[in-house]
């Protein structure tokens, strides 16, 4: 189980109303997979999210040791965008970058990750006429947040082991528990 897929698959499901949602979706057309994709049948949306979460290092891909954040993500982005547009075209299309902590550096650093993702947005608009939607950082944490509130809400079993695991912490939180270590 990756926790950071099983966040957003949650996110999809519970906030954003998606019936079907698969992880680790195999690309068929080019070697390589999807974090999570979702599907609204009501609003015939599909979201397409990759996810990265590195905690220490923050949003850091490399190749030879030299950061490569902004070929990695054109890439899996590109591919996503190919695969979408072949296989769900009648569906609005939403393509999302999920990654809790994305570094800004002071000065000129080649090692600026925001940065690096205004780079990846400017390159995938131009060439693909689509506005990616980040959700790093603060909204990372709201979104989490969001989802906090749905595990309150409901006291019915989830399936989704992070909601389950959200619900026990605000049902301890809600009586008064607290966690201790």
């Amino acid at each position: 189980m990756n926790i950071g897929e099983e966040l957003v698959a949650a996110y999809l499901q519970h906030i954003l109303g998606c019936e079907f949602i698969q992880q680790n979706l195999y690309t068929i057309d080019a070697q390589g997979e999807i974090d999570v994709v979702g599907l609204n049948l009501k609003t015939k949306s599909v979201y397409v999210c990759e996810v990265a979460i590195h905690l220490t290092t923050g949003l850091q891909y490399t190749f030879g040791k030299r950061p490569n954040n902004v070929n990695k993500l054109t890439e899996k982005f590109s591919r996503d965008i190919a695969y979408a547009r072949k296989y769900l075209p009648e569906f609005k299309e939403h393509y999302m970058l999920w990654s809790p902590i994305v570094k800004a550096r002071k000065n000129d650093s080649k090692y600026d990750q925001v940065k690096h993702l205004q780079q990846v947005l400017a390159i995938i608009l131009d060439k693909y006429g689509v506005q990616l939607e980040l959700i790093v950082n603060d909204q990372f944490a709201n979104c989490l947040d969001m989802l906090r509130v749905e595990a309150r809400r409901t006291t019915a079993s989830l399936k989704s082991p992070v909601m389950r695991m959200l619900q026990i912490e605000e049902q301890l939180s809600k009586n008064g528990s607290k966690l201790t270590s």
